[in-house]
């Protein structure tokens, strides 16, 4: 059975503009009346919300090292199949991933588009190159048997002449040029630290993204780039048994979760999968400080920017009285990345002050000096919790530039990389109070 109609926006490495082409021709295709189900490869929390703004519908991240077969494919299909079609924004370069598959594959967008059958739309930053462009293109195009290159967009090229230096050699190879886009510093979005800043930070991205939009029209063949649409292969006889949760099972019936500006980063498709299961979500602000629900059975604590906001967190007594009279209760309490930082003793942001914190957990973490920590995780739970009982193992990812001053409660996990290497992410746990510095994406089946 033909499953969704969709592509895959590529590229050959990281900062060739991928996210803001990708969210520019989600943008252009909606405004021709077509019904855009986005998607992104990989762990990632910052594109999917500019895809959501410029789709109008949530974008769902779609990873091949973490996401068991079910859960992958029941996701493309279900929601794929609502839409016109389905526009995939790729991780990093073309094939860059991990070297041992995971639960799926190996994480790379390559990947995705060999399960799916999605073509890729290849973006390529032209920015001090001329044929040579053209060569990389033919050279990933022919990489790997089972990926379909449908065409080629120029990115960052300075004129017609320099496109009349790079298309003959597309040509040649048998490749669609579907048009070039400008060098253009003003058709682009802000970033920092993590990436780009968040969606729901710029008051003004709706006006941005029709910026990019315009371009895109002007300069690219949107309707060479709907022909090259292809049918996923993927069926119901492909998804196989999908668990009525695509991840995590709920861990609670009545689930508080923080959501503002420094708690964002939580997985679409673990709320999603929560509330499909007869979960309760009851969100609250800590920045605003409001109290998690006190009927809650529940508090979760997503990850986000708290090291940005740390005064406000460290100064929300509201916020901080709820979620210690709930652990109190003995109401599990679980926080990622920055929520796990919260739930800590403190914060030194990245000037050296000092934040308190709500003091649940006996960590300390500081962002006077940034080392970055990346990569996916297996964690075998230790415990029993919020993320399965002892013994089961999680798949997930950690991404962020704090250092640990000191931890001294017992380890909620045994974590490994994507290689099997032992890495020393070890989480926290004290009563039915927990914290991980990667984020949960699914079980490990």
């Amino acid at each position: 059975m033909d499953g969704p109609r969709g592509l895959i926006v590529a590229a050959a490495r990281s900062g060739a503009g991928k996210t803001t082409i990708t969210s520019g021709l989600i943008r252009a295709l909606a405004r021709r009346g077509r019904t855009v189900q986005p998607f992104k490869c990989g762990p990632d929390y910052l594109d999917p919300a500019f895809h959501e703004a410029a789709a109008g519908r949530p974008s769902f991240n779609l990873d091949s090292w973490a996401m068991a077969p079910a859960t992958l494919f029941d996701l493309a299909h279900r929601h794929g199949r609502t839409a016109h079609l389905a526009v995939v924004e790729g991780v990093m370069g073309l094939f860059d991933g991990v070297a041992e598959p995971g639960q799926t594959a190996r994480g790379t967008t390559a990947d995705l588009a060999a399960l799916t059958g999605w073509p890729v739309v290849l973006v390529l930053d032209v920015s001090g190159q001329a044929e040579t462009a053209a060569a990389v293109a033919a050279g990933l195009a022919r990489y790997r048997d089972d990926v379909e290159m449908a065409g080629v967009i120029l990115n960052r090229a300075a004129g017609a002449r320099h496109v009349g230096l790079i298309a003959p050699g597309l040509a040649r190879a048998g490749l669609t040029l579907f048009g070039a886009l400008p060098s253009d510093p003003t058709v682009s979005l802000p970033e920092r630290h993590l990436g780009l800043v968040q969606a729901m930070e710029q008051p003004d991205l709706v006006r941005r993204l029709d910026a990019v939009a315009d371009t895109i029209e002007a300069s690219l063949d949107l309707d060479a780039i709907e022909a090259a649409v292809r049918p996923a292969r993927i069926g119901p006889t492909r998804i196989g048994p999908a668990a009525p949760t695509a991840g995590l099972p709920p861990p609670g019936q009545r689930i508080a979760v923080a959501q503002d500006r420094a708690f964002s980063f939580l997985y679409p498709h673990l709320l999603e999968g929560w509330r499909r299961s007869g979960a309760q979500i009851l969100p609250f602000s800590p920045l605003a400080d409001e109290a998690p629900d006190a009927a809650a059975d529940v508090v979760w604590l997503p990850g986000g920017y708290p090291e940005l906001h740390a005064g406000t967190l460290a100064a929300a007594g509201r916020f901080a009285a709820g979620v210690r009279a709930l652990a109190a209760q003995s109401v599990a309490v679980h926080g990622e990345c920055g929520g796990y930082m919260v739930l800590g003793q403190g914060i030194e942001d990245a000037g050296g002050a000092r934040h308190a914190m709500l003091g649940l957990l006996n960590v300390e973490t500081s962002f006077a000096k940034r080392r970055l920590h990346l990569g996916y995780r297996r964690a075998r739970l230790l415990a029993d919790g919020v993320l399965g009982a002892a013994g089961e193992e999680v798949a997930g990812h950690e991404f962020h530039y704090a250092s640990i001053l000191s931890v001294g409660d017992a380890p909620f996990v045994d974590c490994r990389d994507a290689a099997g290497a032992p890495v020393a992410e070890a989480g926290a746990r004290r009563g039915a109070v927990s914290g991980t510095f990667f984020h949960a994406i699914d079980r490990w089946r």
